[in-house]
């Protein structure tokens, strides 16, 4: 496997690596932001990714998501992802979670976790989880309804520049709620928010469990460029606070 990741130890060594080899990340929603960040995860050399959601590839995911064509759609975003990820290290463990998270998972022997999730219910109860468990973790809040990936910075809750964009205000809101203001590292934005239509639609997902989640979801306005740029820093953060680089 050295040859795959050759490139790597040339920047971080050899040592670095096998601290990655031997590193676990969970993450959660595989978009446009999670998409990208599973990708650069595995290119990595991260050992062992937990990949959980509960989507299939549609046409509107296209412009943006790395795995989403016109010949995947109607596939499950994590199956698609267990045969890529697989393709670039054959040598990664993967384990695969097609569900809708709640707050019932198994945090054990996960070193770090991506969100990015996109619903407040379970991204607010992922967010608190970790934070009660003191497990690393890395948020996105900001990459919806922007076009400038250079706007992208990465600070702690309690250091968001623009606390009263609509969807951070909201995470920063319930989080309050729950006694959580700082400790939090996020991927977030300085540009302002903007969408031509707002549209609402009603969804319902029926989970593994058997339960039923009904709620309904604002669409946001998405881009090729930030969720990607997003997804990429969250990697790089990651990595670099796994490998102390």
């Amino acid at each position: 496997m050295n040859e795959i990741f050759s490139r790597n130890i040339l920047y971080w060594g050899i040592d670095v690596q096998e601290k990655l080899a031997s590193a676990h990340v969970a993450v959660f929603g595989l978009g446009g932001v999670g998409g990208f960040c599973a990708e650069m995860l595995a290119r990595a050399g991260i050992g062992e990714l937990t990949l959980v959601d509960f989507d299939k590839v549609s046409a509107s995911n296209i412009n943006r998501q790395i795995t989403a064509l016109h010949s995947t759609v109607g596939e499950y975003k994590t199956e698609l992802f267990k045969i890529r990820l697989k393709d670039i290290n054959p040598d990664i463990k993967l384990n695969i979670f097609t569900d809708f998270y709640l707050d019932e998972f198994n945090f054990d022997n996960i070193d770090f976790t991506a969100d990015a999730i996109d619903t407040m219910r379970s991204k607010v109860n992922l967010i608190e989880k970790c934070y009660k468990f003191k497990i690393p973790l890395i948020s996105s809040m900001g990459a919806g309804n922007r076009v400038c990936p250079d706007k992208l910075y990465i600070s702690d809750i309690s250091d968001i520049h623009d606390k009263k964009a609509p969807f951070v205000s909201s995470v920063l809101y319930q989080l309050k709620k729950r006694g959580i203001e700082s400790g939090i590292m996020v991927v977030t934005s300085d540009e302002k928010p903007s969408v031509k239509e707002k549209i609402t639609e009603a969804e319902s997902i029926k989970t593994a469990s058997g339960e039923e989640v009904q709620f309904n979801k604002i669409i946001p306005s998405s881009t090729p460029f930030v969720a990607s740029t997003a997804g990429i820093f969250m990697a790089s953060c990651i990595v670099k606070k796994i490998g102390g680089i």
